[in-house]
């Protein structure tokens, strides 16, 4: 992404813009591609004909892994490692599956080697370490044009994790050469490198073209990862929320709690710190975004004396039939995230958080974005505002 204030709230593109500045970004991407040697075999090759119409279960949470490891925008320091192995135990604990999404991007792999790690250290099993799913995705920057390209950074990415990957998605559309991603994809899968495939940040045309790229291969596109909260509703009010369940595409969705700003903490007397603190005067400027917390404190009290308001947020966007994927950087905050599946919003509370949160503005909006709006080798339009 070009990191002003406003692009850096958009989930995940951060990082893009700043390995278009640093050139050391992009040397960290040559180099672990270069160096990826794939020791696996390729453990889904053999059953590829069993595979393709289907995609792997998905469990109703996740657990965001891109504070594991970055610096930039969310303070990583590799002495908190040890919180962040406790965070990973915790999901393993849980009657869940550990569901982890994670990116190349993500402290520019270091994401990916700590999970991989833990993985290794926590799983004495070959049922634990079933027990894990992890999701990562392909950066498609300027200088990668190829299918090749994907598949030399999944076999990179492999290496860190340490095994094939249960979802590998395309990070974000790009001006150019998309097509050619999503046959990467599809190579990804027959080489057994991945288990599903699926792609993030994709509007309705995208979506569309990409499903048919990947079914003429004989391929389900599994998943499309985008931006959705009682903050950013724009994939409900243009269609795309409809068109992924048409197609019976999970939508999993980043950034569930708006940055922080539907867990309570903020308000215009305690604004966050860094780049997200103009979007905070924006947000509270009009007290829209206040009427909006009290009725989610509210209804939380409707569930329990003990219910964070942010698990009201997860519970929404699960109303919507999507996958939350909040971060956790503390045992706390997973247990927080993890628990919003013992209890459920009722339809009439759904219908209030939908009516208010409908009228709070100073949030995000598409049109704020780095995202290219079309794919200039094909006039495909690629992303909706």
């Amino acid at each position: 992404m070009k990191p002003s204030v406003t692009t850096l709230i958009i989930v995940f593109q951060t990082c893009t813009s700043l390995s278009i500045r640093q050139p050391n970004r992009r040397d960290f991407i040559a180099r672990s591609v270069a160096s990826a040697s794939f020791p696996f075999a390729p453990a889904y090759g053999n059953a590829i004909e069993n595979q393709r119409l289907s995609s792997i279960p998905l469990p109703p949470i996740g657990q965001g892994a891109w504070a594991w490891g970055d610096s930039i925008y969310w303070g990583y320091d590799k002495k908190n490692d040890d919180d962040l192995k406790d965070v990973f135990q915790y999901a393993l604990d849980n009657k869940l599956p550990a569901f982890f999404d994670t990116a190349e991007l993500y402290g520019f792999g270091r994401s990916e080697e700590l999970i991989g790690k833990f993985r290794d250290e926590l799983c004495k099993t070959p049922e634990e370490r079933e027990q894990v799913v992890i999701a990562s995705k392909f950066a498609p920057l300027p200088w990668r044009s190829s299918r090749e390209e994907v598949v030399k950074a999944c076999k990179a990415s492999v290496k860190r994790l340490g095994a094939p990957i249960d979802l590998y998605q395309i990070h974000f559309p790009n001006a150019k050469h998309n097509e050619e991603y999503w046959d990467g994809l599809a190579d990804c899968f027959e080489q057994g490198l991945v288990k599903s495939v699926g792609v993030s940040n994709y509007g309705v045309d995208a979506i569309r073209a990409c499903h048919a790229s990947l079914a003429k291969r004989g391929i389900k596109l599994a998943s499309n990862q985008i931006q959705m909260s009682l903050l950013y509703r724009w994939p409900i009010e243009n269609g795309l929320l409809g068109t992924c369940n048409e197609l019976d595409v999970k939508v999993l969705a980043y950034s569930p709690l708006a940055l922080g700003f539907l867990t309570g903490k903020y308000s215009n007397q305690n604004l966050p710190s860094g780049p997200r603190a103009k979007i905070g005067k924006q947000l509270f400027q009009d007290g829209s975004c206040e009427e909006l917390l009290t009725l989610m404190k509210n209804i939380a009290g409707n569930h329990g004396d003990e219910i964070p308001i942010s698990q009201v947020a997860l519970n929404w966007t699960i109303s919507k039939g999507t996958i939350p994927i909040p971060g956790a950087r503390t045992v706390r905050q997973a247990e927080k995230n993890l628990s919003t599946l013992e209890w459920s919003l009722t339809n009439d509370e759904v219908k209030q958080l939908d009516e208010i949160s409908m009228k709070v503005t100073g949030f995000v909006t598409p049109d704020k974005n780095p995202f290219p709006r079309q794919d200039l080798n094909t006039g495909l339009v690629m992303y909706d505002s």
